[in-house]
């Protein structure tokens, strides 16, 4: 709610904060099947690498929502902003996923005593932001081309509907 209530206030809008949000609980998808696929439970720890998931899962859908935002207060048309925001902000979210990809790598594949321990929260990132780079280059795109779709129809509708007509004199 936090999140979503920060995002409210840096676009301006209720809607573009609701396409950032969706990303996470697909995100959390892919790291349950990262734990799944390497036999973890969840325990604290990987509550904790569910928590850690949320803040970098919205940094990479901001990146590409924001410069989409940036592309139309341009002059840029829908489609064309969309293309432009994903090629521009593709390297930023892979250095980023691939960098804390490798970097929870050492603490995924640990063998020491008391690892266990640990292990699920470098697997919950690892699966998390995997799908996560997916879903911001993908996936929230699409999802904003369509709010805005349902967006500009609604307003249209709403328009039409209670378009108040002048009573004559």
């Amino acid at each position: 709610m936090l999140v979503y209530l920060i995002m409210v206030a840096l676009y301006e809008s209720y809607l573009h904060p609701f396409v950032v949000i969706l990303s996470i609980p697909l995100s959390i998808i892919g790291a349950l099947l990262a734990l799944a696929l390497n036999q973890e439970t969840l325990s604290i720890f990987t509550i904790l690498g569910m928590i850690m998931l949320i803040g970098l899962v919205t940094k990479n859908a901001i990146l590409v929502v924001d410069f989409i935002n940036t592309r139309r207060r341009e002059g840029a048309n829908l489609p064309r902003a969309v293309l432009e925001g994903v090629r521009l902000r593709i390297r930023p979210i892979l250095m980023t996923a691939i960098s804390t990809i490798v970097g929870m790598l050492p603490i995924a594949l640990s063998q020491t005593a008391g690892s266990e321990w640990k292990n699920g929260m470098g697997w919950v990132l690892i699966g998390g932001i995997t799908i996560s780079m997916l879903l911001s280059l993908v996936v929230v795109p699409v999802v904003y081309i369509g709010a805005e779709k349902a967006k500009n129809h609604l307003t249209a509708w709403f328009n039409h509907m209670f378009k108040v007509k002048s009573v004559p004199s």
